[in-house]
């Protein structure tokens, strides 16, 4: 019996991960154990564990490393140490064959970082990719690194990561797990439901959602580029906006304070919640005219709807774009003009037309049958890859 490591550390990770873990529950010859830390704990972001224990699954361990900590890169910093020192513990009890983490969080590079000196292999979904105006970026690539197997959304994506040396028999194009579950296997909420869960704010199709998070490299501060978004959303006035919360990342207070002193003057057509969790975002999606921000799920999942991504900044540059995606810079005139041209006849035809390049229609069996059947013995040492890619 294998034992597979699972972490999350958001509701928007889990939303990707809780697939995975099904399938790999399903087989006769692996074990899951969930391991929970960062947003899933923290107050200020709701306290998420209740979505984990909802799909079925109980925690076998949680680690607590935000909750008391402020929103700064040293902040940040000190989380990260935290998710090192409790995974550590986590692993010598749980003894687990694998470590299964995703994407570039900093809390994964606290959790990669325990894994790795305690000789757990790793495997790494979302490796690859780029977003180069975030720390991200780097967090990710040094995830790759340190794992063993690596699950890339996209070929190109593939290639990156055997050019960063890694042996291209243990890398594998899966394609992006979050457009699995859009297109294989959505679980559809209706929109009676949907308007409930939302204390019945009504959502007329061709609504705007919009996820803003801090860009954290960029040198300008969070709250004018917030501003500018925030500004460009009042240029749309017969809209009805859906705003989630950013990740809490350097810089997130601001932009929750703005989003919610935004929402509260706007009651009858701005709706701020915390987090819609992976059944009400698709559903939310599905009545949308555009998605405004610059979160990545604007670019990897989104697509799948056919509807318009107005991607804000340089959070997200670098990374493979689909011809639904409208990228524009961080003021008011360029993103009024960029939501402009997603809603016009031209920018919706556009997106009904194109297809998403993170799509496969076997991604959920080749991510469990290479985390479940990969030999062990095949990635407890690396050896660096000096051939093409």
């Amino acid at each position: 019996m294998r034992k597979v490591c699972i972490a999350t550390g958001t509701r928007a990770d889990w939303g990707l991960l809780s697939p995975i873990a099904r399938a790999l529950t399903s087989r006769s010859d692996t074990e899951v154990a969930i391991v929970a830390t960062n947003m899933h704990m923290d107050s200020r972001y709701g306290g998420t564990l209740s979505e984990i224990e909802a799909d079925g699954f109980s925690i076998a361990e949680s680690i607590p490393i935000t909750d008391d900590l402020p929103d700064t890169p040293q902040g940040r910093a000190e989380a990260t140490a935290r998710a090192t020192a409790g995974m550590a513990g986590a692993l010598s009890r749980l003894r687990p064959d694998l470590l299964v983490v995703l994407g570039d969080r900093f809390e994964m590079l606290g959790i990669a970082t325990a894994a790795a000196l305690m000789r757990v292999p790793i495997v790494h979904i979302a490796g690859g990719e780029i977003s180069e105006g975030a720390v991200d970026d780097s967090i990710r690539h040094a995830i790759t690194k340190l794992s063993a197997l690596h699950l890339t959304a996209t070929e190109p994506y593939r290639r990156r990561v055997i050019r960063m040396g890694e042996d291209p028999e243990r890398v594998v194009n899966t394609g992006a797990i979050g457009v699995d579950s859009i297109v294989e296997r959505r679980d559809p909420m209706d929109y009676d439901e949907l308007v409930d869960s939302l204390g019945g704010f009504e959502i007329p199709e061709g609504s705007l959602m919009v996820t803003y998070h801090p860009a954290t490299l960029s040198d300008r501060p969070v709250a004018d580029a917030c501003g500018e978004l925030l500004a460009a959303l009042d240029n749309f006035p017969d809209r009805k906006v859906i705003i989630t919360y950013p990740n809490n990342d350097a810089g997130s207070t601001e932009i929750i304070e703005m989003i919610e002193a935004y929402g509260a003057a706007r009651r009858d057509r701005v709706k701020v919640v915390e987090s819609l969790g992976r059944r009400r975002y698709h559903a939310a999606l599905a009545r949308m005219g555009a998605v405004v921000g610059n979160s990545s799920s604007g670019l990897v999942e989104v697509p799948s709807f056919h509807i318009p991504t107005v991607d804000i900044g340089i959070r997200q540059r670098g990374r493979t774009a689909g011809a639904s995606v409208i990228h524009c810079g961080e003021n008011e005139a360029e993103i009024t003009r960029a939501i402009a041209h997603a809603l016009s006849p031209e920018g919706q035809r556009t997106a009904r037309e194109a297809s998403n390049p993170y799509y496969r229609p076997d991604t959920l069996a080749l991510i469990t049958e290479a985390i479940a059947t990969t030999p062990l013995e095949t990635l407890r040492t690396k050896r660096f890859y000096d051939g093409e890619a």
